[in-house]
């Protein structure tokens, strides 16, 4: 009787040990995937117009941006209590361009762009080129649900 309640105890041991295991490395991918950061904020917003130059004069003038060759940059806090500065670029573009084709793209701030673009695909998210590198930042454009062209943005701060 002695050795089938321990056998007993045994195998109820050794599943609930199992089902912590499993459980506890569950909890551990889930917080894996919850604390990678994806998108961290708008890190431009980019149209089409017929005269760029035209329409960033217009935007200073009126609305008193402050405009510089490549649009207007917006400077921000990433928190209220950081020291840490980020940035929004807004880009008025030729109607012309094919950067873009619809009349809006949007760029999305992100962290770690090799490890998302690897994740992405995995996920069959439609990479449309590779990861381009600049002073300013890693650059590569994806395709959302509807095929709307996103650039995706990590920048050097």
């Amino acid at each position: 009787m002695k050795k089938s309640a321990l056998i007993i105890l045994a195998l109820m041991g050794a599943f609930f040990l199992g089902y912590a295991f499993k459980s506890n490395k569950e909890n551990t991918n889930n917080f894996k995937k919850e604390t990678m950061k994806k998108v961290t904020g708008i890190g431009g917003i980019f149209f089409k117009c017929k005269d760029p130059k035209k329409m960033t004069a217009w935007y200073q003038k009126h609305l008193g941006l402050d405009t510089n060759p490549y649009g207007a940059t917006f400077q921000w806090y990433e928190s209220p209590d950081s020291a840490s500065k980020a940035e929004t670029q807004w880009t008025p573009f030729a109607q012309t361009t094919d950067y873009f084709d619809k009349d809006f793209m949007i760029n999305y701030r992100v962290e770690n762009l090799v490890a998302l673009v690897e994740e992405l695909k995995k996920e069959d998210v439609q990479i449309l080129d590779d990861i381009q590198s600049y002073d300013y930042g890693k650059f590569v454009h994806i395709l959302d649900a509807e095929g709307n062209k996103i650039e995706l943005w990590e920048p050097i701060d």
